[in-house]
């Protein structure tokens, strides 16, 4: 499981105190109200900032982070993500896992048979689907619903599916 989970990635600067515009990659970006401080991956090492001040501007998250107080300071950290530990994570529900976790997955048929490895998972609004890989390279959607998502077991890396008629 990852130890670090991406909550957002800085896109600009906002104006000239240091406060930067984020994209959020949360389910929920209301979330950034209630986060004390986060971890700035430069891609060398992360810096954990105090988050100051939250507000939000359209689709994006405008922060202010303690640390910074000046455009000149922050302007570098561009396309850089912000991520939080997994105990500031937001809490799931049952049967809620996070997208980071289910990468990687080996999927097997209800039979036991080795199916692939989970590549991706696809947001509709609906519900999300599965993208698995086969050995062969060919890719099979799974909607990630009840009736095919059997089992997801992250600690051992497998998760167990029933094919519906037509998606092979």
């Amino acid at each position: 499981m990852e130890e670090f989970l991406q909550v957002g990635v800085i896109t600009a600067t906002h104006g000239i105190h240091g406060e930067v515009k984020v994209f959020p990659t949360t389910d929920d970006p209301k979330r950034f109200k209630k986060l004390k401080k986060v971890l700035l991956d430069t891609g060398r090492e992360k810096l954990e900032l105090e988050v100051e001040g939250v507000k939000f501007f359209k689709n994006m998250v405008i922060l202010k982070f303690k640390e910074y107080n000046d455009i000149n300071q922050i302007e570098k950290y561009r396309k850089c993500p912000l991520l939080v530990t997994r105990e500031h994570a937001v809490k799931l529900k049952k049967n809620e896992y996070f997208i980071a976790d289910l990468i990687g997955l080996k999927v097997y048929t209800e039979d036991d048979a080795f199916l692939g490895t989970l590549d991706d998972v696809i947001q509709t609004g609906a519900n999300d689907v599965y993208q698995v890989v086969t050995e062969e390279g060919k890719e099979i959607l799974i909607p990630a619903i009840r009736q095919c998502i059997l089992e997801v077991d992250v600690e051992e890396g497998r998760m167990k599916v029933h094919l519906l008629e037509g998606l092979v």
